[in-house]
C-alpha cells in the first residue's frame, strides 16, 4: 500500500516553469503592489499608481517575447509530459498579446478618466481590480484543464463586476454592475454543473484526456456526458455575449466608466472566445456534431440581433454612441463565432480557429481606437450622443479622420483594408466548411452594418452646429488613439501579417 500511495503522490507532483507563467504573474504582482502603494501615497501623488500599472502591463506584454522560441508547459503530471495545466503555445501567446495589449490601452484611457473624475473614483482599488482582471484574462488561454479554466475565467470576471459599478452613488453604474454580475454568475453556475458532469463521466479535468476518454464513456454515463458538454457550452455562450445571452451588454457598457467599457468589449470577448475554442476543439472534438450546428445557429442569431439593435439606435439619445458600439460588439461576436462553428465541419480546424483569432486581433485594435476617440469627445460632451460627433472634423480633424477609419474598418470597407481582409477570412472559413447559408446571412448583416457605420462616418464631416469648445487632448489619451491608429493603418498595409501571426498552432 505504501508503494501505491507513493506512486499516486508522485503522479500529482507539479513542475513550475516560471518564465512560462511570467506574463499573468507579473500583472497580478503589480496589482498587489499598487494596492499596497495606495496606502502610503497622498492624494497629490495618486497618478503614480496609474503609471505603475501601465508599466506593469507593458512589462507583462514584453515577457511574451522570450516565449516565442517554442512551446512550453508547466504544472504537468509526472506520468505524462503532455498532460499539463498550463501551456504557453502559439495560441496562448497570441491571445495573451491581445489581452495584455488591450488592457494596456484601456489603462492609458483610464489614466485620463481618473484624472478627470477628480478623486471621485478610488484610484488604488481601480488599478488593483484592472490588473487582477487582466491577470486572469492572460491566464485563461494557457489553461489546459477545466478547473484552471474556470478559475481564470472568474479571476478575469469578478474584478470586472466591481469596475463596472465603481462609481459610488451612481444608479446607472450600480444597475449595470448588477446585470453584469447576475448574467455572469448564471453562466458560471451552468458551466460548473456541466464540468462536474464531464468529470463524473470521464474521471479527468485535463482537456486532452477528456478528448480521448469522452469517446469511450460507459454507456450508462453517455447521457451524463452529453448533458455536461451542452451545459459547458451554454455557460461559455453567456461569456461571449452570444444571443440570447447578450441582454446585459448595452446597459453594462453605458453604466461602466468608458475605459472599462472598452476593456470589456475587447478583453472580455477574448476571454470568452478563447475559453470557447479550448472546450470545443480541444476537449470536445468528438462532439462536433453537437456544438457545430449549435454555434452556427448562435452565430447567425447573434450577428443579426446585434446589427439590428445598432441600426435602431437614435442619434439624439443620451449615450447613443456607446450603445451603438455595444450593439455593434454583439454583432461582431456573431462574426467571431462563425469560424469556430466552421471548425466542426472543416478538415483543417486549425485554419478555422486562426480565422477567429485574426478577426479578434483586427477587432481589438479598431474597437479600442473607436472607444478612445469616444473618450476624447466625452470630455466635452459627457452625454456622448452620436449627434455630438457632427462636425468633429472641423474642430478635431485628426481624431475625426481616425474615427472614420476605425468605423470603415469595422464595416469592412476601404481604406480599412484590415477589416475587409478579416471579414473575407471569416467568409472563406464558412464557405470552405460547407456553411454557405451562414455566409449568406453574414453577407446580409455586413450590408445592414454598412448603414449605421457610414451614417456615423458621414456625420463627422458635416458642418458643426454652433460654436465648438476645443480642449487640448491629454497625452495618455492621445497615445492610445495614436497607437491604435498606427496599428490599424500598418495592418491595412500588410493584412497578411495578421493571418500569419494568428496561426495558432493549437493542435
Amino acid at each position: 500500500m505504501s508503494s501505491l500511495a507513493q506512486s499516486a503522490a508522485q503522479s500529482v507532483v507539479q513542475s513550475v516553469d516560471w518564465l512560462a507563467i511570467a506574463p499573468p504573474t507579473v500583472a497580478a504582482l503589480v496589482g498587489l503592489a499598487v494596492l499596497v502603494m495606495d496606502l502610503f501615497l497622498g492624494d497629490s501623488r495618486k497618478a503614480l499608481l496609474g503609471w505603475t500599472s501601465v508599466a506593469g502591463l507593458a512589462a507583462s506584454a514584453l515577457l511574451l517575447l522570450p516565449l516565442l522560441d517554442g512551446d512550453r508547459s508547466t504544472f504537468c503530471l509526472t506520468g505524462g509530459t503532455d498532460v499539463c495545466s498550463y501551456t504557453a503555445d502559439r495560441f496562448t501567446l497570441v491571445i495573451q498579446f491581445l489581452v495584455l495589449g488591450g488592457a494596456l490601452l484601456a489603462a492609458l484611457l483610464s489614466v485620463t478618466a481618473l484624472k478627470d473624475a477628480d478623486r471621485v473614483l478610488p484610484e488604488g482599488e481601480f488599478w488593483f481590480l484592472l490588473l487582477s482582471s487582466a491577470a486572469g484574462a492572460a491566464l485563461l488561454p494557457a489553461s489546459r484543464d477545466l478547473a484552471t479554466l474556470i478559475v481564470a475565467l472568474e479571476v478575469a470576471s469578478l474584478p470586472a463586476f466591481a469596475l463596472v459599478g465603481i462609481r459610488h452613488g451612481d444608479r446607472k453604474s450600480s444597475e449595470a454592475a448588477l446585470k453584469f454580475f447576475l448574467s455572469s454568475v448564471t453562466a458560471t453556475a451552468v458551466s460548473l454543473l456541466g464540468i462536474s458532469f464531464v468529470y463524473a463521466s470521464t474521471g479527468t479535468l485535463y482537456l486532452t484526456e477528456i478528448a480521448d476518454r469522452i469517446q469511450h464513456v460507459d454507456p450508462q454515463l453517455h447521457t451524463l456526458a452529453q448533458a455536461g458538454v451542452v451545459l459547458t457550452l451554454i455557460g461559455f455562450a453567456f461569456k461571449t455575449a452570444a444571443v440570447p445571452f447578450h441582454f446585459w451588454v448595452p446597459d453594462t457598457y453605458v453604466g461602466a466608466p468608458l475605459p472599462i467599457a472598452a476593456y470589456l468589449s475587447v478583453v472580455g470577448k477574448a476571454v470568452g472566445f478563447s475559453g470557447l475554442i479550448l472546450v470545443t476543439v480541444v476537449a470536445f472534438p468528438s462532439y462536433a456534431d453537437v456544438w457545430g450546428p449549435a454555434l452556427a445557429a448562435l452565430a447567425a442569431l447573434t450577428m443579426t440581433v446585434g446589427n439590428v439593435g445598432a441600426l435602431r439606435q437614435q442619434s439624439t439619445r443620451a449615450y447613443s454612441a456607446v450603445r451603438l458600439l455595444a450593439w455593434s460588439s454583439v454583432g461582431q461576436a456573431g462574426y467571431l463565432l462563425v469560424p469556430i462553428a466552421a471548425a466542426a465541419y472543416s478538415d483543417d480546424a486549425q485554419k478555422s480557429i486562426g480565422s477567429t483569432v485574426a478577426y479578434a486581433l483586427m477587432y481589438a485594435a479598431v474597437n479600442l481606437g473607436a472607444f478612445a476617440v469616444a473618450a476624447l469627445v466625452a470630455r466635452t460632451k459627457p452625454l456622448n450622443r452620436v449627434n455630438d460627433y457632427r462636425g468633429l472634423y472641423a474642430t478635431r480633424p485628426l481624431p475625426a479622420l481616425v474615427l472614420g477609419f476605425f468605423l470603415l474598418c469595422l464595416a469592412g470597407l476601404p481604406p480599412g483594408i484590415i477589416g475587409l481582409f478579416a471579414k473575407v477570412t471569416v467568409f472563406s472559413a464558412a464557405v470552405d466548411a460547407g456553411l454557405g447559408w451562414l455566409a449568406v446571412i453574414m453577407a446580409v448583416n455586413v450590408v445592414i452594418a454598412l448603414f449605421y457605420y457610414l451614417q456615423w462616418t458621414a456625420l463627422l464631416f458635416r458642418a458643426p452646429e454652433g460654436d465648438e469648445e476645443h480642449h487640448r487632448a491629454p497625452a495618455p489619451l492621445t497615445a492610445a488613439i495614436a497607437l491604435t491608429a498606427v496599428l490599424g493603418i500598418a495592418l491595412s498595409g500588410a493584412p497578411q501579417l495578421v493571418l500569419r501571426f494568428a496561426d495558432t498552432g493549437l493542435f
